[in-house]
């Protein structure tokens, strides 16, 4: 449903070291880059970063990257924990959403809500 976002960030070098590393068990790679904006993708710039330019602090948003399987979600958790993202929860099934979620909850540097989600065993 949805083809592409974007954030604004407190500081996109932060943002970037982070993404970079949480996205890459996940697949995803940056795709396109010019001045302080980077996207990232697998074979189109599906998820934008760029620098706060409302003058306000962001509010928190919640964003889901499909894993393609649980031992990425797990490794996406490791790689985020390493960089020193809070936890939100540690990769484990969520029955409440269905049978087959399995997912993993952290803050990215801007204090956003980010999960890597497989929905199957």
């Amino acid at each position: 449903m949805i083809d592409h976002m974007s954030i604004q960030c407190g500081d996109v070098s932060a943002s970037v070291a982070f993404y970079d590393r949480v996205l890459e068990p996940l697949g995803c790679t940056r795709v396109m880059e010019f001045d302080e904006v980077i996207a990232y993708g697998t074979d189109h710039p599906a998820f934008w970063l760029g620098p706060l330019v409302s003058g306000e602090p962001n509010r928190e948003v919640h964003i889901a990257f499909a894993a393609p399987d649980r031992d990425a979600v797990r490794a996406f958790f490791d790689a985020a924990i390493a960089l020193g993202a809070p936890m939100l929860h540690e990769p484990r099934e969520w029955p409440e959403y269905h049978d087959q979620y399995f997912g993993a909850f952290v803050r990215d540097p801007d204090g956003n809500n980010v999960e890597a989600v497989c929905h199957w065993g």
